[in-house]
């Protein structure tokens, strides 16, 4: 009798399946929050600190080590080694359906390349992040599809795409003369994926000396990759700013801003503007600019429907690069789960001289702060896309292109005269749009900042893209300063297109 009942005790136990979940890691967060900030102290022996770019790349993976790699999963991972200012170990931690177990850290897992280094020196090092592998493009190889690496910057792609923006846990005090502070995810939890699973599910833990935080991110491949982020945050004390969904870019120069130097490349960003779905039904469409000195642009959205940095044009024409095929970029859409209250979007600009500084900050600041050690909960979804076209209402028409041009006008002898004006040519196109008749009367609604005057604003239709161009000819008043611009064309008393909503940067 005594036997059964313990064979009866274990079979209820055996039924009760472990589980580990976000609240786990929010318990964790919120005793942190409660104590002092400890500053992580890196292990990193110089010759390992002291190494440039193509060093590191030296330290390699190796691929028959791949993490599950001896189970049907479709997913696998292969980790970082810490190198250079990725300076700090991060604990990675298997989840199983019974347990949670640490993945040590082996140097054999890694090809170190021409790296001449000690052995000792290596054997109690760690990792730095991770990657994601999967079948994403054709079933008979793997992809990496995502990568957790540095302070809480990740990125993932769909098929077809290559690796330019990233995402963040968290941002705090962002553009602030106080300097900004950056949080790190200092531990990981991965979900061990079973054999039919389509998606991964990894939990991470975030630390800074005013905040911590719980994450969950559900990682789906596929055309367009998407990511389901839960996050639990605590402040541990007053912040002057907190960004929330954080994305960061690069724009070097594009169609409205084109090279200051001769460049076979139109075009050289991982972003060409900021898109924006107000609570309201507003769309918006914020070109960006690399500014000869820090910008910054905000933009009231009260419970937003979606905001991202978006690679809208697709054309290799435009781009003409072989190697980073920056018009293979993701686009990434942060469509916001629940009513996030009143806000703001804040769009960062930061000048830069070439294409590997990230000069490109978007996020989503609440207007009221959590109180600190109180729970405060924000859950979106990111969407990592090149079909910008599905993220838009398809009655609204969107900004196509955005050229700027010195402004000129033709002559009685058709020598076009420049007059000292800037002109913008800006092309609207959409599904509802393209149904229009060529003679719809279409008019543009424009406004201008105290710094400019217009000097033309005309619509025709534009039997290309079977949409409207709007030619916007401008006069600024003093180049020291930026220059403020909004346009959006309607057709009687219905607006047909979202606002392109425009900063002309100061000239010096």
């Amino acid at each position: 009798m005594h036997w059964m009942g313990a064979a009866v005790f274990l079979a209820l136990y055996a039924n009760q399946s472990f589980a580990f979940d976000l609240n786990d890691v929010a318990k964790q967060a919120k005793t942190l929050a409660g104590q002092s900030y400890e500053a992580p102290k890196s292990n990193l022996p110089a010759q390992f600190r002291d190494l440039k770019y193509t060093d590191y790349q030296q330290i390699q993976f190796r691929s028959d080590k791949d993490y599950w790699g001896k189970l049907r999963t479709p997913f696998k991972l292969q980790f970082y080694h810490q190198g250079m200012y990725f300076d700090l170990p991060v604990k990675l931690n298997e989840v199983t359906a019974n347990t949670v177990r640490e993945i040590k850290y082996n140097p054999d897992y890694f090809s170190f390349g021409n790296i001449n280094h000690d052995a000792n020196a290596v054997k109690n090092l760690g990792f730095a992040g991770f990657k994601v592998l999967y079948p994403l493009n054709t079933k008979k190889k793997e992809d990496e599809i995502a990568s957790f690496l540095g302070a809480s910057y990740f990125r993932v792609i769909g098929a077809g795409q290559t690796y330019g923006l990233s995402a963040r846990g968290l941002a705090i005090d962002t553009a602030l003369p106080s300097g900004e502070e950056f949080p790190r995810f200092k531990e990981f939890w991965i979900e061990r994926p079973k054999p039919q699973d389509k998606q991964l599910t990894i939990y991470a833990l975030l630390d800074s000396p005013r905040a911590t935080g719980a994450y969950r991110f559900v990682i789906h491949p596929g055309q367009s990759s998407t990511v389901d982020v839960s996050s639990k945050i605590f402040l541990r004390d007053s912040v002057g700013k907190l960004g929330i969904a954080p994305l960061t870019s690069m724009f070097l120069f594009g169609a409205n801003q084109p090279s200051p130097t001769m460049n076979y490349r139109d075009e050289l960003h991982d972003s060409d503007g900021l898109s924006l779905h107000n609570g309201n039904g507003e769309w918006i469409w914020r070109p960006l600019n690399n500014p000869r000195r820090l910008a910054v642009s905000t933009y009231s959205l009260e419970d937003p429907k979606g905001f991202g940095l978006l690679q809208r044009n697709r054309d290799f024409s435009h781009y003409q690069d072989l190697d980073d095929r920056y018009d293979q970029r993701p686009s990434a859409w942060i469509e916001p789960k629940g009513n996030w209250g009143k806000g703001h979007v804040e769009l960062v600009e930061i000048p830069t001289n070439d294409e590997t500084n990230d000069n490109i900050v978007a996020f989503w600041s609440p207007d009221q702060m959590p109180a600190p050690g109180k729970e405060a909960d924000f859950n979106y979804r990111i969407n990592f896309t090149r079909d910008e076209g599905s993220l838009h209402s398809p009655d609204v028409a969107w900004v196509k292109d955005t050229l700027r041009s010195a402004g000129d006008v033709k002559q009685s002898n058709l020598v076009r005269q420049p007059d000292g004006s800037i002109a913008f040519i800006i092309d609207f196109t959409g599904k509802a749009m393209s149904k229009l008749p060529a003679d719809t009367q279409v008019a543009p609604q424009v406004s201008i900042g105290d710094n400019g005057e217009v000097v033309e604003e005309s619509v025709r239709y534009n039997p290309v893209t079977k949409g409207w161009r709007l030619v916007l000819r401008l006069r600024v008043k003093d180049p020291k300063k930026t220059t403020e611009m909004r346009a959006a064309l309607a057709s009687g008393d219905k607006t047909l297109t979202e606002t392109w909503s425009y900063q002309l940067p100061a000239n010096e």
